[in-house]
């Protein structure tokens, strides 16, 4: 019969590897390993506020720059289920507080469209975090704004520069031969109706050049472009012109 020898550090390394327990229910121990640093927390994104001094009592963006009061984040589900903080879904919405005073093209300045206490909703992974008076904020560029939303459906959402509002395309229940889909096999649909559209980009005048597109196209979009959006009407994507490859029609 073989038999194996342990000796020194192997042995010490031995010895300190117990079967973990947890209310009484035994886990079976597993050979230790080092993990890299670069591997813990994989797919984890910690995003630490600036905590503004309470001596200031402003905070006055500069240039194209908003100031916005983010929305609380959701620690409970619709069903009444707590959230770990690491599970509670980044808001993406807020009030504008204050604006910058603008940019310059050219010989023009250009003032921020958006005013002062208007409902706002950005880009996912916009700003700076700032805790400011007791409450979050986030400090951006007006173009990381998506658009402006005065209700709590997105289907009224007015979006802002070159972007435009598309209600996404119901996703096919069945095959061309008949063969029913699952929630997991279904394709991710990447036609819909336009919703409503943007002023247009500034050109180097200082003026809005309008889009060509209008309410009511069907058009087909990039697959992984633009922020989506659920609504009571259904889902919905904001996302650039640009991002738009063609107008369908019957």
């Amino acid at each position: 019969m073989a038999s194996l020898h342990l000796c020194g550090q192997q042995m010490a390394s031995a010895a300190m590897v117990k079967p973990a327990s947890a209310d009484g229910l035994r886990v079976a121990a597993s050979s230790p390993r080092a993990v890299p640093a670069r591997r813990r927390f994989r797919g984890l994104v910690v995003r630490a506020a600036t905590v503004v001094s309470p001596k200031y009592t402003s905070v006055k963006p500069l240039g194209d720059r908003v100031l916005v009061k983010t929305k609380t984040t959701e620690d409970k589900t619709a069903g009444g289920i707590l959230l770990p903080t690491t599970a509670q879904s980044r808001p993406q919405g807020g009030e504008v507080v204050a604006v910058g005073e603008g940019r310059t093209i050219g010989s023009n300045t250009v003032e921020i469209s958006v005013p002062v206490g208007a409902k706002v909703i950005y880009s996912k992974y916009a700003g700076t975090d700032l805790e400011f008076n007791d409450a979050n904020h986030l400090i951006m560029k007006e173009d990381d704004i998506i658009g402006v939303l005065d209700t709590d459906d997105v289907k009224d959402l007015k979006p802002l520069g070159d972007r435009i509002l598309i209600k996404v395309a119901e996703s096919e229940e069945e095959t061309a031969g008949g063969l029913l889909l699952t929630q997991a096999t279904k394709e991710k649909p990447s036609v819909g109706t336009v919703v409503a559209v943007g002023p247009g980009p500034l050109g180097d005048d200082g003026n809005r050049t309008p889009l060509s597109l209008t309410p009511g196209s069907s058009v087909l979009y990039s697959k992984y472009a633009g922020s989506e959006f659920k609504g009571s009407e259904g889902d919905y994507i904001v996302l650039r012109v640009s991002d738009v490859i063609a107008v369908l029609s019957s």
